[in-house]
């Protein structure tokens, strides 16, 4: 035993070799510093899981804001309680993005719970993707929209339940929504086009993928009002006529038009259409009306294009 500086006695501590001091700092601080990198780059799952290797892995990682700024429970079982489990946590204060496509247990009242017990978690939410959650209803997108005030993407392909109600309750609460999924959703009308046309002039992209209720007027109401649209996909809609793909050539803007099975299309709506010259990507498959005119047409208008889709009976491209 030695005496310590009160003249005590103490016990003998060893001091650290250099080695050792290099050893510690690399497991420290160069480690969790790498995997800092690495983790970022991993899917969520991994990223939870590297958060057993070490204390101060743990430490590093848990304190890393942009790192837990994902929430993806796509196709996993009982998704919504585990949603709110994950919300609970300090890490997801500041979520931006969640995932919950094909999670088919989600309901309306996982979305009602999160309203009720993790609103401030969500605050900063940027995009929210509900593909194929097929029993959320307008009550669900209410509940869950009510407390996204940042949202700028909102998905919700596939889902017969959501009409004209739930889009109301988008564009009240959402006022920053800049991308529109509702493929597949086939009771919204020509009112939900209103709404987003009215609420949403600096819309970037709307998939209405096989909403078959719509007509040349709910279609009219987005290209009067918003002409910041960058993609806008019409596949599997055979109503829309003439005289409302004419008033395509307003997208100043636009890459991205898919107007697969759009069998009203003639030669005269694809002439006004090559006004679109930045076009990059266009799908004419089965527009049965199109022919080499309106095909040449394009080919001379949109100098910008990448890939060309045409299984267009009466023309020969």
């Amino acid at each position: 035993m030695e005496q310590n500086s009160n003249g005590g006695e103490g016990e003998s501590h060893s001091v650290m070799t250099e080695e050792e001091l290099v050893q510690l700092q690399w497991r420290r601080e160069t480690v969790p510093r790498v995997l800092t990198f690495v983790s970022s780059k991993l899917p969520q799952r991994d990223l939870v899981s590297l958060l057993l290797v070490s204390p101060w892995l743990y430490r590093t990682l848990s304190f890393n804001p942009p790192l837990w700024q994902i929430l993806d429970f796509h196709e996993v079982n009982n998704a919504g309680y585990r949603l709110l489990a994950a919300l609970s946590l300090p890490r997801y204060k500041d979520v931006k993005q969640i995932n919950l496509e094909f999670a088919q247990d989600i309901e309306d009242k996982h979305l009602e719970l999160l309203k009720n017990k993790c609103s401030s978690a969500l605050r900063n939410l940027e995009i929210l993707n509900l593909n194929g959650c097929q029993k959320i209803s307008d009550k669900g997108v209410e509940a869950i929209t009510y407390v996204c005030s940042s949202l700028r993407v909102f998905s919700i392909y596939w889902n017969v339940r959501v009409t004209d109600v739930g889009t109301q309750h988008l564009v009240k609460n959402c006022i920053h929504v800049i991308d529109v999924n509702f493929s597949g959703c086939k009771n919204i009308s020509d009112k939900s086009m209103q709404l987003v046309a009215d609420a949403y002039e600096e819309l970037e992209s709307l998939n209405i993928t096989r909403c078959i209720k719509l007509s040349d007027s709910g279609l009219q109401y987005i290209l009067q009002k918003c002409s910041s649209l960058k993609s806008l996909n019409l596949y599997a809609l055979s109503s829309f006529t003439d005289d409302v793909y004419k008033n395509m050539s307003h997208l100043a803007q636009l890459r991205f038009l898919d107007l697969c099975g759009a069998q009203n299309l003639s030669d005269h709506g694809l002439m006004c259409i090559a006004k679109c010259n930045y076009l990059v990507y266009l799908n004419l498959s089965w527009c049965v009306r199109v022919t080499d005119a309106g095909v040449t047409a394009i080919a001379e208008g949109c100098t910008c294009l990448e890939l060309l889709r045409c299984l267009c009976p009466m023309c020969m491209c």
